[in-house]
């Protein structure tokens, strides 16, 4: 599997490249100069109309339509994270691309604020208002802060230190809110949104734990843990969780389970306690048991398989792979999906299509949705085996759970 894998994420990594690491959105209707053109239009419901037909058009028509490719600060986060789990030998020019993304994560910083925090290359509608392009939101802003973090493990890059944990500052100060102290929680997709998302609320968690266990600042980790306790305590008995609490986010899915188990595995490690194993045993249990078919193909939701999304097949191969000391099948059955992938969503000019239906397959190239996840997820393969540090991603949690002190209830 290595080695098909390898030969994927370098040619893919070149089509990147070549792009200039710009490209296409699933979401990035907004950018059309329809907009400035018929004023008119900028409306609500041309808005959604627009996102949701583009989103689901088989035929790509943004070309047509005005919208720009774009660099996306998400899709260069995960490419740096990529990039650094590659060696020298197998990408000579791994430190001029590694500098290259940082200076680019510098860059696009979102405007008007003193922290650091990111943003989408894109407005998009959310049910009452945009939120214009830049604006900076927790989950963007949580996987760049953990790539600089990445980048700051292996370099020593006081930059990359300062920037993330700057970014957690403003995941503390802006977004984190209770409701009398029975509910703990981060802000998402806006500050003003007070709602429980779970893998929002795991994903900025386990980014403060990251923090605090590198500045020694107990500040980050008490909050974390009381808001990863709320979302814990959330999951169902057979270990799923709904994407979050409001009335309209009762559904359960692949890559935001899959957000969620890694970022309790992270904060287990940060915080070097076993508080949380038995969630995470029972949530990859699901997870291994209800998002895939026999042949590999990766279900987006647990309980019927289409679409089939080019990020679950990434997250899929991400999760598995950190997993796979929980179960002696999870590694056939990465081995399984990746062939699936390469076999009906990879197309030899060197990038992955973003769906396939029912009755037919979306061939649009997407950048941040579909590339940079699966150049992630290629890497994450690629050198699984390679030292025993990326052994340890995940650790045993067997051995944890019975090794680790417990601290439930303890802040």
């Amino acid at each position: 599997m290595q080695g098909r894998a390898k030969h994927a994420a370098l040619k893919l990594l070149a089509y990147c490249r070549a792009e200039a690491w710009a490209g296409y959105d699933p979401y990035d209707a907004l950018n059309s100069r329809l907009f400035s053109a018929f004023p008119l239009l900028n409306r609500r419901l041309p808005r959604i109309l627009l996102t949701q037909g583009l989103k689901r058009s088989p035929i790509n028509l943004r070309h047509f339509l005005g919208v720009p490719k774009t660099q996306n600060p998400k899709g260069l986060a995960l490419l740096l994270a990529a990039f650094l789990k590659f060696s020298e030998g197998d990408l000579p020019e791994r430190s001029d691309l590694i500098e290259f993304m940082i200076d680019r994560l510098q860059a696009l910083r979102s405007c008007g604020t003193s922290y650091w925090c990111w943003g989408y290359s894109f407005p998009w509608q959310t049910r009452k208002e945009v939120v214009p392009a830049g604006t900076s939101n927790l989950v963007c802003t949580v996987f760049v802060a953990n790539s600089l973090l990445d980048a700051y493990d292996q370099f020593q890059d006081s930059r990359c230190l300062a920037m993330a944990t700057s970014a957690a500052e403003y995941i503390l100060n802006e977004l984190y809110w209770t409701d009398g102290g029975a509910i703990h929680s981060f802000s998402y997709p806006l500050p003003s949104v007070r709602v429980q998302v779970h893998n929002a609320n795991l994903l900025a968690a386990a980014l403060l734990c990251r923090v605090g266990k590198i500045t020694a600042d107990r500040k980050f980790i008490v909050p974390a843990l009381r808001a990863t306790r709320c979302s814990v305590a959330k999951q169902k008995e057979d270990g799923s969780w709904d994407y979050g609490e409001a009335a309209t986010q009762h559904w359960i899915d692949n890559f935001h389970t899959g957000f969620n188990l890694g970022a309790l595995n992270a904060i287990g490690r940060y915080t070097q306690s076993a508080e949380f194993a038995d969630s995470v045993s029972r949530g990859f249990e699901f997870y291994r048991a209800n998002f895939f078919r026999e042949d590999g193909a990766p279900r987006y939701f647990h309980n019927r398989t289409y679409p089939i999304d080019i990020h679950c097949v990434a997250q899929s191969l991400i999760t598995l792979t950190e997993f796979r000391d929980l179960a002696p099948s999870a590694h056939p059955l990465a081995n399984k999906v990746l062939n699936w992938a390469l076999n009906n969503m990879w197309d030899e000019r060197g990038f992955f299509y973003y769906r396939v239906l029912r009755l037919m397959t979306i061939r649009t190239s997407y950048m941040r949705w579909s590339q940079a996840w699966m150049l992630l997820a290629l890497a994450t393969l690629v050198h699984e085996g390679k030292s025993s540090s990326s052994r340890c991603v995940s650790g045993n949690l067997r051995e944890m759970v019975s090794a680790l002190p417990r601290v439930k209830g303890n802040d």
